[in-house]
């Protein structure tokens, strides 16, 4: 692979959401598109496990957010570097193709492996396309309304999310689980693709104008052969708000992972059907997603710490919120999803401008993509986790198990993460070791 050859400034770009509303739009659109794919599995996937597969241990049917989540995380670590040798508009394109063949994979296979399988190729497909619309978004608008941007990008990406659990959950108690709930995703493959070969336009030139706003030192190690490596330690550990960011990432995803695995059999075992639970699955993104509209601007007026603390404490909420009705498990799933929902929606879109804030464009699609590569973790190991802990201790106690992990990330973050309000972007990490910020 050859790198991208860099363009040369052009003058005339201007960054901003209203000067660049067209394609702006437009990508909002394919996220929907993008969101649409992962929504497929919300609802019927862990009970097509167990009902279509008959697979009895808990780790065997939460397999699939693991292979989802695992392939996810390692190809948001990927996006950033191969931004370094290739347009975001190929990295897009090439991550609708990879996902063309999921539908057909969940709606016919032959075998759980399939499944597996179909998450390894969606966790590709998510990796790629979905970083490369924030990587985008965030080019176009540059660094004012940053939070607005994200809460735009992921709104439209959850609330599709929801959208499609709740369509699948209703479909799946008209036609079964399979084949048609699935085969929607066949839908939202084509035109997600066409929408990116045909409409979409890079954005490397926006990128240079930003960067030409804040030049980088001359001896920048993010030009280096371990400029990957120090930026990799620099989100990861070394400067404490990118550290409070990554890992409140990761524990969030790890809550999305883990009641994606639980919550359709917890309620299932509770009486509820297929429609009642394809409303408690769709309610949380769908909240989740709308929410941005509202919290992706208040991050930018408020602070991003604000936002974060409180978003992890709503969720914390949230756990025991679904166990507080025995006797009205709708109700109760209803409440959880709803604080899960609103949470997680302050959370997101300032956890992803915080990175931003704290990163120089030069590098800013790394750092990012080292953030979403701890965040997207969070889906493995949240099935992990649910897996173990519910084949050791049953459903119960790892919903609340999720609540105190969720709680002591709250914390964390409100010791770690520095300040209220969006600061300029940090200057490219040094490769040297050097004493945490």
């Amino acid at each position: 692979m050859t790198p991208a050859a860099a363009p040369p400034l052009d003058r005339t770009v201007r960054l901003g959401l209203r000067a660049n509303w067209p394609q702006f739009t437009l990508l909002v659109v394919v996220n929907m598109f993008v969101g649409g794919m992962v929504g497929l599995e919300r609802t019927t996937t862990s009970l097509i496990g167990t009902r279509v597969f008959h697979l009895a241990g808990y780790l065997a049917v939460f397999s699939f957010i693991v292979a989802f989540g695992l392939t996810k995380a390692l190809t948001n670590l990927a996006a950033g570097p191969l931004t370094a040798r290739h347009t975001r508009k190929t990295l897009l394109i090439a991550g609708w193709a990879v996902g063309l063949p999921v539908p057909f994979l969940l709606a016919y296979a032959p075998a759980w492996g399939w499944i597996v399988a179909a998450n390894v190729l969606l966790g590709v497909n998510q990796g790629l396309a979905w970083s490369m619309t924030v990587n985008m978004k965030i080019d176009l608008v540059g660094p004012r309304n940053r939070g607005l941007a994200m809460g735009l990008n992921e709104a439209a990406g959850y609330m599709a999310v929801g959208a499609t659990a709740l369509a699948t959950g209703y479909l799946a108690a008209e036609h079964g689980l399979r084949p048609v709930p699935e085969l929607l995703g066949v839908a939202y493959a084509v035109i997600g693709l066409a929408l990116s070969v045909f409409l979409v336009r890079d954005t490397a030139a926006h990128v240079a104008a930003e960067a030409a706003e804040h030049p980088e030192p001359a001896a920048s190690p993010a030009a280096g052969p371990h400029a990957f490596r120090a930026i990799f330690a620099e989100t990861t550990w070394r400067n404490r708000s990118l550290r409070g960011a990554s890992q409140a990432g990761l524990v969030s995803n790890l809550n999305d992972g883990l009641t994606w695995g639980v919550f359709p059999l917890l309620f299932a075992r509770l009486g509820l059907g297929l429609a009642a639970i394809g409303l408690i699955k769709g309610l949380y993104p769908l909240v989740w997603g709308a929410g941005q509209l509202i919290t992706g601007r208040l991050s930018d007026r408020l602070g991003r710490k604000p936002m974060i603390v409180a978003g992890m404490l709503v969720q914390a909420a949230a756990f025991p919120a679904a166990l507080m009705f025995p006797g009205h498990p709708l109700a109760a799933g209803i409440i959880s999803a709803v604080l899960l929902g609103a949470g997680t929606a302050m959370v997101y879109p300032a956890l992803i401008a915080a990175v931003a804030d704290h990163t120089h464009p030069h590098w800013r699609a790394q750092g990012l993509g080292v953030y979403r590569f701890w965040r997207d973790l969070g889906y493995a190991l949240g099935a992990v986790a649910a897996g173990l802990l519910a084949t050791a201790f049953g459903l119960n106690p790892t919903v609340l198990a999720g609540g105190v992990l969720t709680l002591i990330s709250g914390l964390l973050a409100a010791r770690w993460i520095t300040g209220t309000a969006p600061r300029r972007p940090a200057s490219p990490p040094q490769a040297s070791t050097r004493p945490c910020r």
